[in-house]
């Protein structure tokens, strides 16, 4: 009996918990990811250690979520503030876990999605701090996605590298054709090349209908919040928020409901 099948025998409300606890030890590599790749430190080594005193944190202070409660927030050594980004990524990435096995129960497409979902969490994170979509994680990721899906999607493999190539193809295309003509007509550079590779990235996993509806949801949300913060900041905040982010949340939405809303859309269009 394999792992996988040993696991979908436990009664279904133990399998929520370890899949959510999975899901924050995922989360808290995350947050490692999140700090690291920004400094271009190594995200296996040194241990995790306060940015304070520099003590190195012990295993049982680095319990997802569970530690920061019982620390109230602080380091054991210095009191230092420990962010409340750190449980708030543990907690995250636990519920898209279970969320995406509700929607995928045990199969390939829950790993698939798993994958791309931790690459997103982390690109969103460090676009909103840094403002930078790293290639470390968007150009390996673009062969990760293009060879998975293949593998784990679909059993004609031609079906499979149309699906994910295109998906790449129109997604990276479309940002950069976006980003060339607004540098042509404004002579400024409006997006970046970051953006660019990021959309080839999720279009690897979802294919270019993705793209497409990742897109367009990216630009309402981008839009309705940008709005937002322009009545709140004035015209300082227009560009005072990345894109990148934007796009991970319309990739997920694809992910979980995406073919459904198409399909509601192109079903009301046909009744009207």
């Amino acid at each position: 009996m394999t792992i996988l099948e040993s696991i979908a025998l436990m009664p279904e409300l133990y399998l929520y918990v370890a899949v959510g606890v999975f899901g924050s030890l995922i989360g808290s590599f995350l947050n490692v990811c999140i700090y690291r790749i920004p400094e271009k430190k190594s995200i296996v080594s040194p241990s995790s250690s306060c940015p304070s005193c520099g003590r190195a944190i012990r295993f049982y202070d680095n319990i997802p979520v569970l530690s920061f409660i019982m620390l109230r927030g602080r380091c054991r050594n210095c009191s230092f503030p420990i962010s409340i980004k750190y449980p708030f990524v543990e907690v995250l990435t636990a519920t898209f876990a279970i969320a995406l096995y509700v929607r995928f129960g045990l199969s390939g497409e829950f790993l698939l999605f798993g994958v791309l979902t931790t690459a997103l969490i982390t690109i969103t994170f460090i676009d909103l701090t840094h403002r930078i979509i790293p290639d470390v994680i968007s150009l390996p990721m673009i062969a990760v996605g293009f060879i998975a899906t293949i593998a784990m999607r679909y059993p004609d493999i031609l079906e499979g590298v149309l699906f994910s190539f295109t998906g790449i193809v129109v997604g990276g295309g479309v940002l950069l054709g976006v980003a060339l003509i607004y540098h042509l007509v404004t002579g400024t550079e409006g997006m970046g090349g970051g953006d660019v590779k990021l959309l080839a990235m999720i279009g690897a996993f979802i294919g270019w209908k993705g793209v497409v509806f990742t897109l367009f949801g990216a630009s309402t949300f981008g839009a309705l919040v940008g709005v937002g913060f322009m009545v709140i900041f004035g015209k300082k905040a227009k560009y005072a928020l990345p894109f990148g982010p934007f796009l991970a949340i319309g990739a997920l939405i694809y992910i979980f409901c995406g073919e459904a809303i198409i399909g509601w859309y192109i079903n009301t269009l046909w009744n009207v």
